[in-house]
């Protein structure tokens, strides 16, 4: 099963592509619509901003590929930044004003703001498993309360129902750190990068993404 790496030229992708594999997927990047279009899967990573990243995928048409495709019921997983995208808006802008994103969720993605704490948030941190989250495939045989690694300064705020977060983490304020609905997952942290732990995330993935249970 082929699972598509969407590249809008903002990062290196190596990594997700590494995770992926190692997990027993099949993996390539590319940023082109129609090979988005016939993906078995797909991963929209986290690298760049919400506005530059969301200007190019309309500029390209790799939106209109990706909400195409999830309509469809290809399975999806945002990470970091591929997680607040999904969203029907961000306040990520050089002047600070609301940018509309994919709008296949509810709710909005803003910036972590404290006098106290460190922004960005980069690090390991806890990730906390919801009573909804408690029958989400992605978290199939994953702890609740495990830490997994983060690097961002925004994330999923309070108008994101509640129905839709299956995992929350505290920092600076709890924010959603695991969506889910249907087939479409999101991550705010990067499973890639978070050892064990982050490789359960993206084997449950590649199974969903083999039809079979995670």
């Amino acid at each position: 099963m082929a699972i598509v790496v969407v590249d809008y030229h903002k990062g290196n992708l190596s990594s997700v592509i590494r995770g992926v594999e190692a997990a027993g997927g099949v993996a390539s990047v590319s940023d082109d619509p129609e090979s988005i279009s016939r993906a078995d899967g797909l991963v929209l990573p986290g690298v760049g901003s919400f506005e530059d990243a969301i200007g190019f995928m309309r500029e390209s048409g790799q939106d209109e590929a990706v909400v195409g495709a999830i309509r469809r019921g290809v399975p999806f997983l945002g990470i970091c930044l591929g997680l607040q995208l999904l969203f029907d808006r961000g306040d990520e802008s050089a002047d600070g004003s609301w940018v509309e994103g994919l709008g296949l969720l509810r709710g909005s993605c803003t910036r972590l703001v404290s006098d106290r704490l460190k922004v960005p948030h980069v690090g390991w941190d806890q990730v906390d498993v919801t009573h909804a989250g408690a029958a989400c495939p992605l978290l199939a045989n994953v702890t609740s309360g495990c830490n997994m690694y983060f690097t961002h300064s925004y994330a999923a705020d309070e108008d994101v129902p509640a129905d839709l977060v299956a995992a929350r983490t505290h920092y600076v304020r709890s924010f959603p750190s695991v969506v889910w609905s249907g087939d479409v997952y999101g991550c705010q942290f990067h499973p890639e990068k978070s050892s064990g732990n982050g490789r359960v995330i993206l084997e449950n993935f590649v199974s969903i993404v083999g039809g079979g249970a995670a």
